[in-house]
C-alpha cells in the first residue's frame, strides 16, 4: 500500500499544493519562491525517503511569512491524510543530527495530538530569503496541522547549519516513525 496524498490551499495571500509519498525514495520537485525554503525541503524529503512535490504563488513581495506559514499549513495536512488510519506504523522516533559546529535533536509523536515543544534561537534576521523567526512557526504550524507531536532543540554557531540540521533531524525521525512495523493502532485507545 502506497500512503500518498494531495493537498491544496488557496488564500488571498498564496495558493500552495502539495503531493506526498510517504514511502518514497527521497524524489522532489520543489518551487516555493523561497530558495533556502526550497533547500530545506529538499534536505527534508531526501533524508525523510518522501516523495514530495510542492509548488507555491505567495504574496513575496509582502514578506516570506504567508509562504512558509502556508507551505507548513499544507504540508502538515498532506501528511496527516498520508498516514491514514496509522495501522502498523512505529508512531514515535527521534534524531540526533549533527551539522559541523550544530547538533538538532527531534522527536516525534505520530500519536494524533497537536504540540511542539521548541527550544531554538538564531543570531541573524535572515539567512538566505527567509526570516528564521518564521523557522519555529513553521515546526508549529506543520506539528498543528498534521496532529503530531514535535520535540525539537538545537544548538550551534552557524544558524544555516542549525536549520538545516533542524529540517534533517525533523525528516529522520518521521521517517522511523512512519515505519510499517506491525498490523496493530499503536495505542492503548486502539485509535491515533
Amino acid at each position: 500500500m502506497m500512503r500518498k496524498a494531495q493537498k491544496s490551499r488557496k488564500t488571498h495571500e498564496t495558493e500552495v499544493k502539495v503531493d506526498i509519498n510517504l514511502d518514497g525514495e527521497g524524489n522532489y520537485i520543489i518551487d516555493t519562491g523561497l530558495k533556502f525554503l526550497d533547500h530545506m525541503l529538499e534536505s527534508f524529503t531526501m533524508h525523510g525517503l518522501f516523495d514530495l512535490e510542492i509548488k507555491v504563488k505567495g504574496d513575496l513581495e509582502v514578506d516570506d511569512h504567508h509562504t512558509i506559514e502556508d507551505v507548513s499549513i499544507t504540508l502538515g495536512k498532506a501528511f496527516k491524510k498520508a498516514l491514514s488510519d496509522k495501522k502498523g506504523i512505529k508512531r514515535m522516533a527521534h534524531a540526533i543530527v549533527p551539522m559541523d559546529e550544530s547538533l538538532a535533536m527531534v522527536a516525534v509523536d505520530l500519536g494524533g495530538r497537536a504540540y511542539s515543544v521548541l527550544d531554538m534561537e538564531f543570531k541573524r534576521d535572515k539567512v538566505g530569503d527567509i526570516s528564521t523567526e518564521n523557522i519555529p512557526h513553521f515546526m508549529e504550524s506543520f506539528a498543528k496541522n498534521a496532529e503530531i507531536n514535535i520535540h525539537a532543540k538545537v544548538n550551534g554557531k552557524n544558524d544555516h547549519h542549525k536549520i538545516e540540521a533542524l529540517f534533517k533531524a525533523l525528516a529522520i525521525a518521521l521517517r522511523s516513525a512512519v515505519k510499517i512495523e506491525h498490523q496493530k493502532i499503536p495505542s492503548t485507545k486502539g485509535d491515533l
